[in-house]
């Protein structure tokens, strides 16, 4: 009902400049801007409802109510309003109660049946959001860490995809930095060899790879010091240093590329390296604009509003003592690539950080040293997004039994294993006969979206305590309750015969209560997406997806649908369609797969 929400503020805005008597009180309708109308927070209070009464008795000293029947008066003299509102109620000390006529709803309902994107406006202006997401590191494992990050940075992309925006998904991939110094000097010790026989290299367990040469560095000298020189020839292009670094990039993008194919991931890797030859600009320029100083041999930026305990200015460094750059320099380079037009950037008009609430500092001060220096164009807007921590039923950091923090291929996988015996289980209840092929990719993607909603129903910004048994059962805020619902209403579809809503060519109507609840539901699909681009948070889908799933239960429960008039037939199925419509949309935006059978 985003259209409609409009409406009734367009019209509060008329009316409220109408009103206001005094010109200088205009800036009162600025500051109030779409506050003016909101959604009714209980239903008996009406569809909408606002508190500009109560504002504008301040201004002329009156009584609330007064002013409320005033205003009213004023509303009704615009015959607009009269096509969409059934009446105007005042309520406590003065708010306005608003209930809209019926016909509204109806002919949206209608709408949305018959719209592909279930009413969700496109944007006009076709701006480009770049959003930064996943972002592991070469030779180390993905863990539950990477989870969040992955799939709420997808569902993010999935939003603003949905609403016509460009969107780049760029994966941050941490393949630069003193780390590999004592992997390619690892590397070459383990295969003499390598560079003749490169292509053939398959390093089988990376992560052991990456302990065994971490060991070497820490109790070895001589290793240490070949690894520290290896890293001067890497920067300086050696092409034996880079071709030993491209080895355990490929090596790492199989495992990479392969949970990313298990989670249905789109992303483009542009790793740190890609802005390595951008990081002397970066501090040129930070210099030359006065901004940067010497601090102990290092250059850094001190940032305001961010001091250590004794009170002084915190430094971000951007090159350290020995002439080496820091993650701030690396960072820096990439938001003003970002933010630069093409072809020397990707002219982004946004750009979103998905990281973990442990880096908001960071890309604080970031931000800070980049808007100094006017890398963040005035029209263009930066945001960090910043998630918790995934813990465990006991409250503490989710990692193995013995202490290790688990990796995420094995909780994907576990999670999976989990769901198949549910589903053999039930299958054994109900005494069905199912094939292999209708277990494996059910048990899929059941495993796999109860994860993904897991997560993305909490508040990102909080921890939240990961169990497989709450995850994966038929009732209550999970992904498989939504795809028990939407397999519910298939099975409905499958059932009703000739009964057809390709054409809309009958008289819908409702009287039940059930069925109002549901429509009304059903119409805010659109502004619940919308809100999600404002505030980034994803956990507003999978909370009006369980409401609504609630209250479609309860229609299904309550009136019949294929054992009523031939009239209320067609109108609850268009109900069921409708539903079903916004499940897949729903699901698909939080990149869960659907389902026909269960």
């Amino acid at each position: 009902m985003h259209a409609t929400h409009n409406e009734l503020i367009k019209f509060f805005e008329i009316t409220l400049k109408e009103s206001l008597e005094l010109n200088h009180k205009i800036d009162l309708f600025e500051k109030l801007n779409h506050n003016i109308v909101t959604e009714s927070s209980r239903e008996d209070f009406g569809d909408y409802q606002s508190n500009i009464s109560l504002i504008l008795s301040k201004i002329y000293q009156q009584k609330p109510r007064q002013i409320a029947e005033d205003f009213i008066d004023l509303l009704l003299k615009n015959k607009s309003i009269l096509s969409i509102c059934d009446s105007f109620e005042i309520a406590g000390p003065g708010f306005i109660n608003i209930k809209l006529k019926s016909e509204i709803f109806i002919n949206k309902l209608i709408d949305n049946v018959q719209c592909p994107l279930n009413g969700i406006p496109i944007v006009d202006k076709k701006s480009k959001i770049v959003i930064d997401f996943s972002s592991p590191n070469i030779a180390k494992e993905m863990h539950v860490g990477h989870l969040r990050s992955t799939i709420i940075g997808d569902s993010l992309a999935r939003v603003f995809e949905i609403r016509g925006y460009e969107v780049m998904r760029l994966n941050h991939v941490g393949d630069w930095g003193t780390q590999f110094g004592m992997l390619i000097t690892h590397l070459k010790d383990v295969y003499p060899e390598f560079l003749p026989n490169s292509k053939n290299i398959e390093i089988r367990d990376l992560v052991e790879f990456y302990k065994t040469s971490k060991k070497r560095f820490d109790n070895e000298d001589e290793f240490q010091e070949r690894a520290r020189a290896e890293v001067v020839k890497l920067q300086n292009g050696d092409p034996d240093s880079i071709s030993a670094w491209k080895i355990l990039c490929i090596e790492s993008r199989k495992e990479f590329d392969a949970i990313y194919k298990t989670l249905n991931i789109k992303i483009e890797e542009r790793g740190e390296s890609f802005y390595n030859p951008y990081l002397k600009q970066v501090v040129e320029e930070l210099k030359n604009k006065n901004l940067s100083v010497e601090d102990q041999g290092a250059k850094c930026v001190f940032l305001d509003g961010m001091t250590n305990k004794e009170g002084k200015k915190l430094p971000l460094i951007i090159q350290k003592n020995d002439g080496g750059f820091n993650y701030a320099t690396t960072d820096l380079a990439a938001l003003k690539y970002r933010f630069t037009k093409s072809p020397n950037g990707d002219g982004a008009d946004r750009i979103i950080y998905v990281t973990d609430q442990g880096q908001s500092n960071h890309f604080a001060g970031v931000f800070q040293v980049a808007t100094k220096a006017n890398w963040i164009p005035k029209d263009c807007r930066v945001d960090h997004v910043p998630f918790g921590l995934v813990q465990g039923t006991d409250g503490k950091k989710l990692k193995t039994r013995e202490g290790k923090t688990i990796k995420l291929k094995d909780l994907l996988t576990e999670s999976v294993i989990r769901a198949k015996k549910d589903l053999i289980k039930r299958i054994k209840e109900e005494n069905r006969k199912e094939n292999d092929d209708f277990i494996q990719k059910t048990s899929k993607v059941i495993g796999i979206g109860a994860v993904k909603y897991a997560d993305l129903s909490q508040n990102r910004i909080t921890n939240y305590q990961f169990s497989f048994d709450k995850m994966l059962v038929l009732n209550g805020n999970t992904a498989p309750y939504l795809l028990y619902t939407l397999v519910r209403i298939l099975g409905i579809n499958r059932k009703r015969g000739s009964y057809s809503i390709a054409k809309i060519d009958q008289t819908v109507f409702f009287k039940e209560d059930s069925e109002w609840k549901l429509i009304k539901k059903l119409l805010k699909f659109d502004e619940v997406v919308i809100s999600i681009e404002k505030d980034l948070m994803p956990n507003r889908l999978c909370n009006y997806l369980f409401e609504l799933c609630q209250i479609f239960n309860r229609f299904y429960d309550q009136l019949p649908i294929l054992k009523a008039e031939s009239k209320t037939i067609f109108s609850r199925l268009l109900l069921c369609t409708l539903t079903e419509k916004t499940l897949k949309l729903s699901l698909d935006l939080l990149g869960i797969e659907s389902l026909d059978r269960m």
